[in-house]
């Protein structure tokens, strides 16, 4: 969304705010929401960072907040039976190793019947089950979601326009959102990755307890202000490997994401499950299958539950023909590094006590392996062990 058009709607639903708080009866309903998470985490070596797929660094040994810590408000302003605002605030850890605030969400909603409406502004990018609660830690049973999954796609919202049908056909409700925009986040705090077009299909069927859900994204890639790879592609051309410096390019390369996911809340048991597969034209932003479980039994207010994820990568992870000795080996060293997935696997065990009516106490422990390299982890030292351990104890809240 270019800045004057995203200020007009910030605007808009500003001012729809400040209305409806000084106006007599028949003004706009207003509903203002909340939700955060406040939770320590820590690993149990220093060999290694543990963090999130947005955030620029992560924890060892000490016990920090900023991993799994969040804050968010969320507005809706209801002008009439056709038009709404919605805007939603976020503040978290993020790309520049900071705590940062950034606008998730501000569209105008425009309801055209009872089973069609359209929005138009900032818009919550569907790509996974949870992807417009994904952040509501309250509104999930884990203390985060399956990194192996999650940290396949880089953002969260795109800019742009989206339609929602949704009809009951019998006991099954279906909900079908189809949008198109752009979005452009940031990866570290020297290069963003852009998604210009990208259009998304979500579908939802839900019955009773049970919903499965199949979603599709399709995009341009690019990936700006990378010195690292800029460095890596302009000496390959200098030594005349064109052809693999234009395979391991990201511009404008066509980029897809299929999933496919199921929950079930049936009493007192609970399953989630996500099947995921990356594809692209670069050997940059790897070809990956990705997917994981959980399973839990509510007790009352305790519900222990365990999870299992795993992530492995379907392209190439070194590239053949590259010299293997000589004074190119170290070029062609750094070709295959750049060329290899994060790749790991998790086993998790937690709990969630429910003690308040909107606030939930959650522990979980992950046991983390990477696989060929150092995984998902951050700053990682020579020689890092096979598996690591990785605690954290949060309460989620809602208000």
């Amino acid at each position: 969304m270019n800045q004057p058009l995203r200020l007009a709607l910030v605007t808009a639903i500003l001012a729809a705010f400040s209305v409806s708080s000084h106006a007599a009866d028949d003004a706009p309903a207003v509903t203002i929401s909340g939700f955060g998470t406040a939770a320590l985490t820590a690993a149990d070596t220093d060999d290694v960072e543990y963090a999130r797929f947005n955030q620029a660094a992560g924890v060892g040994n000490s016990p920090r907040a900023g991993v799994d810590s969040n804050f968010g408000i969320q507005g809706t302003a209801k002008i009439n039976n056709w038009l709404s605002f919605t805007a939603q605030g976020l503040a978290r850890k993020n790309a520049r190793d900071s705590y940062g605030a950034e606008l998730s969400w501000a569209f105008a909603k425009f309801k055209i019947n009872d089973e069609i409406s359209i929005r138009v502004g900032r818009i919550g990018m569907p790509v996974y089950m949870i992807s417009d609660f994904r952040q509501v830690g309250y509104a999930n049973t884990m203390i985060r979601p399956s990194q192996e999954v999650y940290g396949q796609i880089y953002g969260d919202s795109y800019d742009g326009i989206d339609a929602v049908y949704q009809h009951n056909f019998g006991d099954t409700t279906v909900t079908a959102q189809v949008g198109i925009g752009k979005m452009s986040t940031r990866i570290t705090d020297d290069n963003r990755v852009e998604y210009k077009p990208a259009t998304t299909i979500h579908i939802v069927a839900e019955n009773g307890p049970f919903t499965v859900r199949f979603g599709r994204a399709d995009a341009k890639v690019s990936l700006q202000g990378s010195e690292t790879l800029d460095g890596l592609l302009g000496t390959l051309r200098r030594v005349g490997m064109d052809k693999v410096a234009s395979d391991l390019s990201v511009t404008d390369v066509d980029g897809s994401f299929t999933s496919l996911g199921f929950t079930m809340d049936y009493k007192n048991i609970l399953v989630q499950s996500e099947y995921a597969v990356r594809r692209t034209d670069s050997l940059v932003i790897h070809d990956t299958t990705s997917y994981y479980t959980m399973l839990g039994y509510r007790f009352g207010k305790i519900t222990p539950y365990y999870y299992y994820g795993n992530v492995k990568q379907d392209s190439d992870r070194a590239y053949a023909g590259l010299p293997s000795s000589g004074p190119l080996a170290a070029l062609s060293a750094g070709v295959n590094t750049a060329m290899k997935a994060g790749l790991q696997s998790t086993n998790a065990l937690g709990v969630r006590w429910d003690f308040h009516k909107s606030a939930a106490l959650k522990v979980q422990v992950d046991r983390i392996k990477p696989r060929d390299g150092s995984g998902t982890f951050l700053n990682a030292k020579p020689g890092v062990r096979d598996a690591v351990n990785v605690y954290a104890a949060g309460v989620d809240f809602v208000f």
